[in-house]
């Protein structure tokens, strides 16, 4: 079995990937917590974000999207149910709440971040590989 070089815009794209989930999770908590009017807004965000970063990290592992990082079948649709299902998981054990409003409005926020910035970085990828540069 051979090992290929990555070329240097397949790890721009691997970083740009990896990068862009943290932000946009990040986003996700800041947001949400900003449209409660929370107090404590970086380590508020960082509470309500880790849940999301580890199930994340879980789901870059379980959905090797490295190999695909802009992939949304299967690595993106996967990556996107791993973060939203362990983020809620580990909220409840550590006591935080799982209100179904809740589900529902980080199912589709994190949906329209993890697989939009993808969608957008793959119609970007695919228009400079058909004009050459």
């Amino acid at each position: 079995m051979s090992v290929q070089a990555k070329s240097p815009k397949s790890t721009s794209i691997l970083w740009y990937a990896l990068l862009a989930d943290v932000i946009l999770i990040l986003v996700f908590a800041a947001t949400g917590r900003a449209s409660h009017s929370e107090a404590n807004p970086v380590g508020g965000v960082f509470l309500t974000a880790w849940p999301f970063m580890l199930a994340a990290a879980i789901g870059w592992a379980a959905a090797r999207v490295w190999r695909r990082p802009v992939g949304l079948w299967p690595q993106g649709i996967l990556l996107w149910a791993i973060t939203v299902a362990g983020g809620m998981v580990f909220r409840l054990a550590s006591g935080r709440t799982d209100a179904w409003s809740f589900v529902i409005v980080a199912s589709v926020v994190l949906a329209v971040f993890l697989l939009g910035h993808r969608a957008l970085a793959a119609s970007v990828t695919r228009r400079r590989r058909r004009s050459g540069s």
